[in-house]
This record gives C-alpha cells, sequence and structure tokens, in this order.
C-alpha cells in the first residue's frame, strides 16, 4: 500500500526522504527486482564465443569511482615511425548481445525497462547484475567477448572508415576518473591513459570544426552517506571530456556506417529554428556575455568563461536551446531527420549496453554490416520498435530524477525554513524565475518581480515539503 503521508511530517529529514524516495518508486512502477525466472535465464546464460583474439592489447576501463557495469574499455596508439603518422583508436564494448536470447526472458524485461535507472536510493538495473556487473562486464583480469571497433585517425584526429568485429580482450587496468586525472597531472599516467589528453584535445578540435558542442554542464550528483544525502555540484574534469570523445567518436562512426548500409536506428535532435536562437542571443545579451555575430554557437559557447558568474545561466539556457532528441529507426531510404544537431554529425547509441536498451541493436546491425552478413532477422523485424521503447523509458527516467532531486532538495532545506541563503536567477519566464542557492546547491522556483536572469540575490526559505518535492522561496 502507498505510504501515507501524514506519517512522513513526523520522521526526521533522512527518515521523511528515505520514505518519499519509496514511495516515489512505487508511483512511478518501478520494479523492486527481476522475477526469479528472468534471474535463472540470466544465470544459465553462457559467455559466447569469438574467432578472433585481442588479448595481448592492453586495453583500460575509465569510469566514475565503484562502477562495475563497464561497458567500454579503450587501447590507443600512435601510428607510423615516430608517431607522425597518426593513432589508432580501438574501443571495446561489452558483448551483452552474447548473453540475452533474442525473444527470451531476459530481452522481454530489458524491452520493458529500456534502461538502468539512477536513483539516490540505488540503481535499478536494465539486466540482471550477474550479466552486468560480472559476466558481461569488461572487468579487469578476465577473458571477455567485446564488439572491437577500430578507427584510424590522422595526427589531425580526423577519422578514417571504421570496423568493427566480435573478439577476445582482456582489461589491463580500471581507472577512475578522479585518480586518472591526478596521474595525468602529476605526468604519472601509463599506457592508453598517457594518450588520453592528446586524443581527446583533437577530436574537441574536430568537434569545433563541424561545428558541434559540449555543454559540459556542472554535475547534480547526489551523495549518500550514512547520516542522510548532500547535494554535489561540480564541472566534468578534463578527463571526463576526453573520454567522452572516444565514445562520440564510436557513435558518430556507427551512424555513418548504418546510413551508408541503409539499415539502422540513429540518435537525432533537429537544429534550433531562428525565433529559439534570437531567444538565446536575447537571453545572453541581458546576462553580459553577448553572443557576437558571425561567431558559430559552439565557439561561442567555448568562449564562456566557466568561472564567470553568469556562465550557470548562460549554460543553462544553451540547455534548453537544443529540444526534441529522438530515435529514427529505417531500412531502407535513411530518414528525414538523421543528425544529431548538437553533434553536428549522424550519430547511434552503441557505447552503453550494459545500461541501455537501444545499443544492442546497434551493435549487433554494424558488426553483421561491417562481417558482410545479413542483420540477424531479430534484429531488422524489431527495429521499427525501439524509438517507443526508448521514449517511455526515458519519459520514466526523466520524471524520476527530476522528482527526485526535488525531494532531495526540500530535505536539506527542510529545517532551515526561515533562513536566507545567496542565489543566482537562472532564467525568468513570466512571472516565475529560476534560481539556484548557492549552499546548499539547490535549484527552485520563486517569484520573478522584481528579478533579472544573472542577477544575484538573497532569497528566504518559506516552506520545504519533503513528500511533495515542494520548495517556496520568496526574497529575503
Amino acid at each position: 500500500m502507498p505510504i501515507r503521508r501524514a506519517h512522513l511530517a513526523a520522521q526526521s529529514p533522512h527518515g521523511q526522504l528515505t520514505a518519499a524516495l519509496a514511495e516515489l518508486r512505487e508511483e512511478e512502477g518501478v520494479p523492486a527486482a527481476f522475477p526469479p525466472a528472468v534471474e535463472a535465464e540470466a544465470d544459465r546464460a553462457s559467455a559466447p564465443g569469438a574467432e578472433l583474439d585481442l588479448r595481448e592489447i592492453p586495453f583500460a576501463t575509465l569510469d566514475p569511482p565503484g562502477s562495475r557495469d563497464l561497458d567500454q574499455a579503450f587501447h590507443l596508439e600512435r601510428r607510423g615511425r615516430g608517431g607522425s603518422g597518426g593513432f589508432t583508436v580501438r574501443y571495446a564494448i561489452a558483448d551483452l548481445p552474447g548473453f540475452v536470447r533474442p525473444g527470451g526472458l531476459v530481452d522481454a524485461e530489458a524491452r520493458v525497462r529500456g534502461q538502468t535507472l539512477y536513483l539516490p536510493d540505488g540503481a535499478v538495473p536494465l539486466h540482471p547484475t550477474v550479466l552486468s556487473e560480472d559476466r558481461a562486464s569488461l572487468l579487469p583480469d578476465v577473458d571477455r567477448t567485446a564488439y572491437v571497433w577500430t578507427v584510424e585517425l590522422d595526427e589531425a584526429g580526423a577519422a578514417g572508415a571504421p570496423r568493427v568485429e566480435r573478439a577476445l580482450i582482456r582489461s589491463r587496468a580500471r581507472l577512475d576518473y578522479p585518480s586518472a586525472q591526478r596521474a595525468l597531472d602529476a605526468g604519472a599516467a601509463e599506457g592508453p591513459l598517457a594518450l588520453l589528453p592528446e586524443l581527446g584535445g583533437l577530436r574537441l578540435e574536430q568537434e569545433r570544426l563541424r561545428g558541434g558542442a559540449s555543454l559540459n554542464l556542472p554535475d547534480e550528483e547526489i551523495v549518500r552517506a550514512p547520516d542522510g544525502y548532500r547535494i554535489v555540484s561540480r564541472l566534468p574534469l578534463p578527463v571526463e571530456e576526453w573520454n567522452a570523445q572516444l565514445s562520440l567518436l564510436v557513435g558518430m562512426a556507427a551512424g555513418e556506417l548504418m546510413l551508408a548500409a541503409g539499415i539502422g536506428v540513429l540518435r537525432t535532435m533537429p537544429a534550433p529554428e531562428e525565433p529559439e536562437l534570437r531567444f538565446f542571443r536575447d537571453r545572453v545579451a541581458a546576462l553580459g556575455l553577448p553572443w557576437p555575430a558571425g561567431l558559430p554557437y559552439g565557439e561561442y559557447l567555448r568562449a564562456v568563461p566557466r568561472d564567470a558568474p553568469q556562465a550557470p545561466a548562460v549554460l543553462q539556457a544553451a540547455g534548453s536551446l537544443f529540444r526534441g532528441a529522438d530515435y529514427a529507426v529505417f531500412d531502407g531510404a535513411p530518414p528525414e531527420q538523421s543528425v544529431q544537431a548538437a553533434i553536428a554529425a549522424p550519430y547511434a547509441h552503441v557505447t552503453a549496453p550494459l545500461r541501455r536498451l537501444v545499443d544492442r541493436w546497434g551493435l549487433v546491425v554494424c558488426e553483421a554490416l561491417c562481417a558482410g552478413r545479413a542483420v540477424p532477422g531479430w534484429a531488422r523485424e524489431s527495429l521499427p520498435e525501439l524509438p517507443a521503447l526508448m521514449r517511455a523509458s526515458s519519459a520514466r527516467a526523466g520524471r524520476l530524477a527530476s522528482a527526485a532531486l526535488d525531494r532531495v532538495e526540500a530535505a536539506l532545506l527542510r529545517d532551515r525554513v526561515g533562513e536566507a541563503f545567496p542565489a543566482f536567477v537562472l532564467e525568468v519566464r513570466g512571472d516565475r524565475a529560476r534560481v539556484q542557492l548557492q549552499d546548499p546547491p539547490v535549484t527552485a522556483h520563486c517569484p520573478a518581480v522584481g528579478l533579472a536572469a544573472g542577477e544575484q540575490v538573497r532569497l528566504r526559505v518559506l516552506r520545504a515539503d519533503v513528500p511533495t518535492g515542494e520548495i517556496e522561496l520568496a526574497i529575503a
């Protein structure tokens, strides 16, 4: 039965939040566990074989600390004498398709879930953890089959024709972002990590040349501790940006492969219309960081100083400029919309099969195309189902993430009603303003009377209701 809100009011903020998050899961129908039959089928799944043996290549994984669902491993090397011939990028993706029987119980359950859900009180995995955190995960020092992408880059970082093959690999190192950044800063990085800054920088320049843009918005991470939750706001580390460029490289390679063959599923996003661009120009001009005429959008964003007081508002405005991300399936003629506008290239999701449903299809399609084989019937026949499945799961993930964050933020302020906090006005729309308190980093809304985007103000907390996540603020 649903938890009654009347019982929540008397609890501590931590206890009240725990109950509110449990109620949120129930309201959204979030599964608590996999059905026993699904777990049993996953447990019986055997490791697939591969004819190609690449275990001599010292792959490494790079993920957030503590991750066990390791989708990708990478290896980078220079080509040619003296390293003047460009680079070879090898990007191994977990062979989840090899463990999932099309039409089986694991397959059916994954189609219902769509993606791994990340919530403050624990993740809800797409696949049973015996697969996603063990047998299919690219953990170090164990043999794994993987879809290995090989992409040759020239000295400027421009990509040649890719290929993808199923191969046996063995990762040598399980790296995490903070320790990898420390090793790079100290000049102590070894193996494929040592080349990542140079190669990542070249790919960022290629992004600039094609007109793409990486927003690099601050992450709002909910950290769980024994005494409750807190929100940590931080900008991505440079190593995270360079690593993301490897994933983008492979996603773009997959998109081009699919378009050339006339079959696949693309991740698309339309370019903003002229009225939206004018509105964005007006907003950033009002913030004191105008977008000069003739300067490409991506270059403008790269030039915004991240330590400027107006930077959060500019980045928030930029994030709302690109909307309408979707999936486009085609079998024959290419789709009318084939480009992901923020990336400025065709793009497909293929790098996270442990955590995202659609990637399983993308990998199977691309590997078959590179091998000169027909796309497996199960994949071809079920392609048209993917957009609706992914839209539904993305909508649920968005609702859960937003509602959970609202409740955590309310819990942080519940016992501070009446206090005033320094805040920054992110945007003003009509009679409402979107604001961010500086500490704790809570984002909420308040009446817009007398406020302007980019302004620094002091706001008083009038109410913070944990069960609903509602926060009421007023100018102090």
